[in-house]
């Protein structure tokens, strides 16, 4: 995409290809179910209209709508862009599976770090009154990963207990 920008507009400044080259690449991103050829048309009415009411974003286009080269240029941009668009989506689901890979070792991670720290006050007191309401022995536990499933294991054996006699 961006070799095709160093080809595309060469009559227009900088800012002003910048401009029209975003317009043009969101307007691909924002109708994804138009050809090229039906977005280059909607671009062009679009503009035509608003410069008819003098409230166009792209004035310095007014002369160069109809023209060939401008045309041209406008069809490889967008063509440039569908084909951005299209690779993006056909990789979408790559992208998912590397975000739950990273998600997944960073909780595997964090299991890690946990099973070398002690545990925390709060949670030796959490557990002391724990055992102590469900008349539990207590361990010694050694890491804040062991505390935290002691504690689940102890909450979860008493809720289905209590869902018992209802």
């Amino acid at each position: 995409m961006y070799e095709i920008k160093k080809q595309i507009y060469s009559d227009l400044t900088k800012t002003q290809k910048s401009a029209l080259c975003n317009f043009l690449r969101a307007l691909v991103k924002k109708l994804p179910e138009l050809s090229v050829q039906e977005v280059l048309e909607k671009f062009i009415d679009d503009e035509k209209y608003y410069l008819e009411i003098n409230s166009s974003r792209f004035e310095f286009l007014a002369e160069k709508l109809c023209d060939e080269q401008f045309l041209c240029d406008t069809i490889k941009y967008l063509k440039e862009c569908r084909k951005y668009y299209d690779y993006k989506k056909s990789q979408e689901p790559i992208i998912q599976a590397q975000k739950e890979f990273e998600k997944k070792k960073r909780a595997f991670l964090r299991e890690v770090k946990m099973s070398k720290e002690p545990p925390t006050k709060k949670q030796l007191y959490y557990y002391e009154r724990l055992c102590k309401k469900y008349n539990i022995e207590k361990k010694e536990l050694a890491s804040k990963l062991e505390a935290r499933d002691e504690i689940d294991r102890i909450i979860d054996e008493h809720s289905t207990d209590c869902k018992n006699f209802d």
